[in-house]
């Protein structure tokens, strides 16, 4: 395969929110460079970027995919992010490895939540960034707003350098205002404009443009500014070089326009991303760490790489892409996976074409590789030559929001589903899975119901697992507000030897978290000393089937202070069996309650909608903790019962248009209010009854 020059590769991210057009896009650029031979259509099998079955039924992306192609001469590798809520995780992975963006906004809805998302992490990683206005085919489309919206929102002057001719039905042509030419296209045509006069209905229009750009250029710089008001005008060269600046620094955000679907602009796209946007040699070094020491990776340096995606092939097995930062990784070589502390052994090495794995003998500085069959290494891992071994920053990856539980059909489903969950969470880092301790549960939690649908598809797909699936179970505690001292015996008299054991014992409620606490104060020998661990194991046998509702009990001591026994018929098991009745008889007098997770929870939301979301927060038993004003959002902390919150997700969707998100974890334990409990009570022995 063809070598290329740092200096002619440009890594690319197709960016912003879910519906914008962005694999429209990719498979537009695809389409013109001749990569494919037709224009792929998202939702059928004739799309290159997704190939993913579920991303055919769905008819959007679900996965970040990768393709290259060739265009003057210049190498562009793509990557294709999600932009859904329910599949975002592979963005922030995907915009550690590329050196620029095409943010993709729909010239009909705007821009959207995740278009903002997505522009802080790029501000956070200091990206420059092309937007392209996408959909100008269509009714509703409009410009003006959109550049206001990022002018307000984003702090950026944008600025148009090309001026689409007319909108929906109308638009037959863009300006290139830094050349000043006309072109036209065919729709659904070869995606090549045909150069022509400009048409006088759009040139007025076209020389106020060309001038705020040439001003907006000249601004970059001093002396280009100078040169600017002297003349009035920048020479080609000097226009390139300061647009060129601009991007890169961050002061200009430049606008093109086009219809993917109609393959109109793609070209003009390509032209300013090859001349604008930075080859990774023009990129700062890359940072990293090496023995608690920041270090920078450039090109010469001894080998680096970082993995940013996985794929669980049930075929190809276990596909890895990463980037190259520094050197070289050679097939049929060995790496050091310096996260691991562990050598992989690497077979041949492959550059992606959407699905299609085309074999290369290495994949160096710059360029963007896949190896198949690695065993231990996962996204987010760092490559690095074993002699001078570096570390990237770990990738940050959305916490998961929505569980559920889920219980294998069949024998065979239970003996697979280990191995099967392994592989999907290798691939996808927001997929969580984990065994209750409490009520052993397999619980499995992501950033959403789709999500989650997701991957119990590819669960039966791929791996051929079945299973139901359930709402899981809220691991209520039960505890205790009173203390009370009682007696505990236990006399069972047979024909032969009988069983004696005889404790009285003080139950008293502990503060939160403090969990069980044991206290001996038996003296003079009431109860002999090798009988006293029989007492604490049988009321810690107690405590772990409840006594109320057969939830876990914590937060208690018991004070063992007094009690007999019998030479000949007391015995261990006689006093674990009394510990166990006294505490059972006990803890009705001690005002038992039950005790329930409460969940931190972070939830942003657009400014007119604070009011609807903390009012349905008030309405779970939530508590307000504090909100946190922003631009066009805000973002309220509270406490909310996690059973009040098991379907958050579909709830602030519903609510906020999908404008919402939020992140939450496990806080503290709080008491069950009262008229709750019942309930809770009355369903557990309910349960309990049935199991019986």
């Amino acid at each position: 395969m063809k070598q290329y020059k740092l200096q002619d590769i440009r890594n690319i991210g197709l960016v912003g929110h879910g519906g914008s057009g962005k694999t429209s896009l990719a498979e537009s650029v695809l389409y013109l460079t001749g990569v494919s031979d037709r224009l792929g259509k998202v939702g059928d099998a004739s799309s290159v970027m997704d190939y993913d079955p579920e991303e055919i039924k769905r008819g959007h992306s679900i996965n970040s995919s990768v393709a290259f192609c060739e265009f003057n001469s210049t190498k562009i590798n793509l990557i294709d992010t999600p932009g859904s809520n329910n599949f975002i995780a592979d963005t922030p992975a995907a915009l550690r490895v590329v050196d620029g963006l095409v943010f993709v906004i729909s010239a009909a809805q705007g821009v959207q939540f995740y278009t903002e998302k997505i522009w802080k992490w790029a501000d956070e990683l200091e990206l420059p960034r092309i937007v392209f206005l996408n959909k100008m085919d269509h009714e509703r489309a409009n410009t003006a707003p959109i550049l206001e919206a990022i002018k307000t929102k984003f702090k950026k002057t944008p600025i148009f350098i090309h001026l689409p001719q007319g909108t929906g039905e109308k638009f037959s042509g863009i300006v290139d205002l830094i050349e000043n030419k006309f072109f036209s296209y065919q729709k659904a045509g070869d995606g090549k404009g045909k150069p022509g006069d400009v048409p006088a209905d759009i040139s007025d229009e076209m020389e106020i443009s060309h001038a705020e750009l040439m001003e907006a250029v000249a601004e970059v710089d001093d002396e280009l500014i100078e040169k600017y008001l002297e003349s009035g005008e920048l020479t080609e060269e000097e226009f390139s070089l300061g647009l060129k600046e601009g991007i890169q620094a961050g002061q200009l955000i430049p606008v093109v326009c086009g219809s993917a679907l109609q393959n109109i602009g793609t070209d003009l796209l390509l032209q300013a991303v090859v001349k604008y946007l930075p080859s990774p040699e023009s990129r700062a070094p890359v940072k990293a760490m090496s023995n608690d020491t920041e270090v920078t990776r450039s090109a010469n340096d001894p080998a680096s790489a970082l993995v940013f995606k996985t794929i669980a092939d049930p075929y190809a097995g276990k596909l890895t892409l990463f980037r190259t930062f520094s050197g070289s990784i050679k097939a049929d070589s060995s790496i050091y996976n310096t996260s691991q502390e562990i050598s992989e052994r690497v077979g041949q090495l492959y550059m992606l074409q959407g699905k299609k794995q085309v074999p290369v003998s290495e994949i160096p500085a710059g360029e963007i590789g896949t190896v198949a069959k690695l065993k231990q290494t996962i996204t987010g891992d760092s490559f690095s030559d074993p002699d001078e071994t570096v570390i990237f920053p770990p990738i940050f990856f959305p916490l998961p929001v929505f569980s559920r539980a889920l219980v294998p059909k069949t024998r065979a489903d239970e003996e697979k589903i280990s191995h099967a969950l392994q592989r999907l969470t290798e691939e996808d880092r927001t997929l969580k899975v984990e065994r209750s301790s409490q009520t052993g549960e397999l619980l499995i939690s992501g950033l959403g119901q789709v999500h989650f649908d997701v991957a119990l598809e590819k669960l039966k797909a791929r791996f051929g697992v079945e299973v139901n699936v359930k709402e899981p179970q809220i691991p209520y505690r039960e505890t205790i507000k009173g203390t009370t001292k009682v007696q505990g015996k236990y006399k069972k008299q047979t024909g032969g030897k009988g069983q004696y054991g005889d404790t009285w014992i003080e139950i008293s409620p502990l503060k939160r978290d403090e969990g069980f606490v044991f206290e001996n104060k038996i003296v003079g020998g009431a109860i002999p000393k090798t009988y006293i661990p029989a007492v604490e194991k049988g009321i810690e046998e107690a405590m772990a089937n409840g006594i109320i509702a057969h939830y876990p009990m914590v937060d208690v001591k018991v004070k063992l202070y007094d009690g007999s026994y019998h030479n000949v018929d007391s015995s261990e098991m006689a006093f674990k069996i009394a510990g166990s009745l006294g505490f059972k008889k006990g803890i009705p007098d001690c005002k038992p309650i039950l005790i329930e997770p409460v969940m931190n929870m972070e939830i942003v939301v657009p400014n007119d909608q604070v009011g609807d979301v903390m009012g349905d927060l008030n309405a779970k038993r939530g508590k307000i903790q504090g909100i946190d004003p922003g631009e066009d959002s805000q973002t309220i902390r509270a406490h909310v019962p996690m059973a009040e919150v098991l379907n958050y997700a579909a709830d602030l969707t519903s609510m906020t248009g999908g404008r919402g998100m939020f992140i939450m974890e496990f806080d503290h334990y709080a008491d069950v209010p009262d008229h709750l409990m019942k309930k809770i009570v009355d369903a557990a022995n309910q349960d309990l009854e049935k199991k019986h």
